[in-house]
């Protein structure tokens, strides 16, 4: 059994080809944006980081739209899900609304004075969802 002062948490906005990640400090107060995977790689790339990085729990975001209903990726995301816990039976798996964070990253990636070629690229905007992803899920878990 881990040490949960000692484990992390994740942050997954997924996608059919990418998929973004976040990974919360140890103390599960703050979110980092990590990485942006192909989703064909996902799995590796999950094995190594939670062995590394003693993570506890993955929250993906629930892709709804203005009237709460949920978007077509769902069933990919409920699929990508079930293969997580499959995989990691001891990892929690959490999803939160993620309504709004692929436009609050590219309001966030405009306001940063990043360069306007690097502003269009996805792979920051998916880690940066992510990210926003992860500290909706801790800020609700910590208040």
């Amino acid at each position: 059994m881990l040490n949960k002062q000692h484990t992390k948490y994740l942050g997954i906005d997924y996608g059919k080809k990418r998929i973004g990640v976040s990974i919360s400090d140890n103390n599960k107060v703050i979110a980092f944006p990590l990485e942006t995977i192909e989703t064909n790689k996902i799995i590796s790339f999950l094995e190594d980081l939670i062995k590394k990085e003693k993570i506890e729990k993955i929250i993906i975001g629930k892709p709804l739209n203005l009237y709460n209903q949920l978007h077509e990726l769902e069933i990919d995301i409920i699929e990508f899900s079930k293969l997580i816990k499959s995989l990691f039976p001891q990892i929690k798996i959490e999803r939160i609304d993620e309504r709004y964070t692929s436009k609050m990253s590219s309001v966030i990636i405009n306001q940063s004075g990043v360069n306007q070629k690097k502003r269009r690229n996805k792979s920051i905007i998916d880690k940066i969802s992510a990210s926003l992803i992860l500290e909706s899920y801790l800020i609700k878990k910590n208040t």
